[in-house]
């Protein structure tokens, strides 16, 4: 059973393209088959993020006819397969987005999990990728103005029946005054299911077109994926991490954030 999964929040800049892709490479851990749609259709960055900017077909040809969804996947060497948009201005002329609900029907079958990489805001890209989604996983940033337009897609994803699995909340210090998970549980109604961490690792691994779960495996972001792929594909997950970091190993660096981020040591 295939299970589609639209990953969206309404603000730009939230991390919904590097959610994506290592939400995908983490469910790749467990066995699963990922496949991460770009449905940013006028500023796509997956291919970007992954090293593949030009490649033979896209989404873009298969919204306008021209192929069958199935032509344009490809395989990334961290073993995610990958639906990119065209990043030429062209390919954008004369495409409809309301297609893309009809066309990720032709993937189940193909792929355990489809992840949807939804463009910013709540114009008509992002409402079909919203669409397209079986289920919807919010991302966020633990600020006002983010968690205010995650709320309003929630909204929408209700008025349209969708199933909101959960809240993903990206880009947590606690040196950066993070509004606390509860305040964030409670405005939008929903369980925080993923903490992500700000992790340089998550940059040198875009540096190098790749995803940090595959490159940096025990880093602090990687794991905080891991567990919500597990979440998410009902795994068990306890791998222990003794790898080091600058100044401590990567387990001690996760309870201290863990306990700062909660406001009980400053």
């Amino acid at each position: 059973m295939t299970r589609i999964i639209t990953l969206i929040g309404g603000k730009g800049g939230a991390g919904k393209t590097t959610s994506a892709i290592n939400l995908a490479a983490a469910l790749t851990y467990f066995g699963k088959k990922a496949i991460v749609v770009d449905a940013n259709l006028t500023t796509p960055n997956v291919s970007l993020h992954l090293g593949s900017p030009i490649v033979p077909v896209t989404l873009h040809d298969v919204l306008k006819g021209r192929n069958h969804i199935t032509e344009s996947v490809y395989l990334h060497p961290s073993g995610i397969r990958v639906i990119p948009s065209s990043i030429s201005l062209n390919a954008i002329k004369n495409v409809d987005p309301e297609k893309l609900e009809y066309i990720m029907q032709d993937l189940h079958g193909l792929s355990d999990f489809v992840i949807i990489d939804a463009a910013a805001g709540l114009g008509r890209e992002a409402l079909a990728a919203l669409k397209s989604g079986e289920e919807i996983l919010i991302i966020t940033n633990p600020e006002i103005s983010a968690v205010t337009d995650a709320l309003k897609t929630i909204k929408l994803a209700e008025e349209l029946g969708k199933k909101v699995l959960g809240v993903l909340v990206n880009k947590t210090n606690p040196k950066n005054m993070d509004m606390p998970p509860d305040d964030i549980e409670a405005m939008l109604e929903n369980k925080i299911i993923g903490i992500i961490p700000e992790d340089r690792a998550v940059k040198f691994a875009t540096a190098r077109k790749d995803t940090v779960v595959s490159m940096y495996p025990n880093a602090a972001a990687s794991v905080a994926y891991k567990r919500l792929a597990a979440h998410l594909s009902n795994e068990n997950y306890d791998e222990p991490l003794y790898q080091e970091t600058a100044d401590k190993t990567v387990l001690e660096a996760m309870a201290d954030w863990v306990v700062k981020f909660l406001g009980l040591k400053d």
